[in-house]
């Protein structure tokens, strides 16, 4: 016989875990479809405005579902993992999701691509975050990893390192020799909502600027065209926050590569246990993350670079698969101590 007690403490979710799971992959398998569809344009031609805003929907919509559901664990006294964890991750993707909103004001709205803006410190807020949470999970269990688990940790974070410093350091120096950075918009770009590399994730800050305000190029916003339609505060805090840019490129790399390790050792650690599945998604989400960064380092530097490219799609991946881990989590965490009541009674 059950305890009534134990109904009460387990309240069912509204939506089951497997609904939660399909839309997640639904919504990634239409983002993928959509970045192949429309991120090819003819040569010489600038990507569409709608297919930017597309973009940032399909982003947007990833990490705020990817809040919700991990704050959902983190006022869950079930979760076995520790709510603080799920604390940290759904300030994450919450600081994400704020940081991208306003990348995509200042770049879609305005017309600005600054290599820094106000959306970056969302985006700082979101490594930190991050970084908090897998840091708690880390050292609120104790890790007994083999010697070729370990092994494996150090060869992914040989690799990360190496791929990193590759990438981003001759990116630094060739980014600050290119073109002089300008606020003006350079025609309307998208760029992926999250931490990049430089300044703001998402932003195509390599997209050719049209000439003149009579002149716009094709496809792009005409009230962003001109540093006229900009606040003038705004430009003026742009420059003022310029001398940042290597300081916030060197800390997105660095925590890039950190976040990969600790989702390394998280994800070797619980291989094979009762709660592998959420953390093989968390862990999966951390690497798509660093794969999205790290394209935007390399891509970035090339003449004609254009946001809204397919590798960026793995910023959508990154959100759905937080979600998908914290819903997996949550059900099995639910599952767990339903289990648990009815053995004791």
């Amino acid at each position: 016989m059950s305890n009534p007690s134990d109904k009460s403490s387990s309240p069912k979710s509204l939506l089951p875990v497997r609904t939660i799971v399909l839309a997640g992959i639904a919504w990634a398998v239409l983002a993928l479809l959509f970045f192949l569809l429309f991120s090819i344009t003819p040569s010489g031609e600038e990507r569409p405005f709608w297919y930017l805003i597309g973009t940032y929907v399909f982003e947007e919509v990833a990490y705020l579902s990817a809040a919700i559901l991990c704050f959902r664990n983190w006022r869950s006294p079930q979760i076995v993992s520790g709510r603080q964890v799920w604390l940290g991750f759904g300030l994450g993707m919450l600081f994400y999701f704020l940081g991208n909103l306003l990348f995509g004001y200042w770049e879609l709205a305005l017309g600005l691509e600054p290599d820094i803006s106000l959306g970056d410190l969302f985006f700082i807020a979101t490594y930190i975050s991050l970084g908090w949470g897998m840091i708690l999970a880390v050292t609120s269990r104790r890790l007994n990893l083999e010697k070729w688990q370990w092994g494996i940790v150090a060869a992914i974070a040989a690799i990360g390192i190496a791929l990193a410093y590759w990438i981003s350091a001759p990116g630094i120096s060739a980014a600050q020799a290119a073109p002089p950075p300008s606020i003006v918009a350079q025609g309307t770009t998208t760029a992926s909502p999250t931490a990049k590399p430089v300044s703001k994730p998402p932003a195509a800050q390599q997209k050719p600027k049209p000439t003149s305000a009579a002149n716009p190029a094709p496809n792009s916003k005409p009230a962003a065209s001109t540093s006229q339609s900009s606040p003038s505060w705004i430009e003026q805090m742009d420059k003022q926050l310029q001398p940042l840019v290597p300081w916030v490129s060197l800390f997105y790399v660095v925590c890039d590569v950190a976040l990969l390790i600790l989702a390394t050792m998280l994800l070797l650690a619980f291989w094979g246990g009762r709660f592998s599945q959420s953390w093989r998604m968390i862990a999966a989400a951390a690497l798509s993350l660093y794969i999205a960064d790290m394209w935007f380092k390399w891509a970035e530097k090339q003449p004609n670079y254009e946001s809204g490219s397919l590798p960026e799609v793995f910023w959508v991946f990154s959100g759905v698969l937080f979600a998908i881990g914290a819903a997996l989590e949550y059900d099995t965490s639910s599952r767990s101590r339903r289990g648990g009541g009815r053995r004791r009674t």
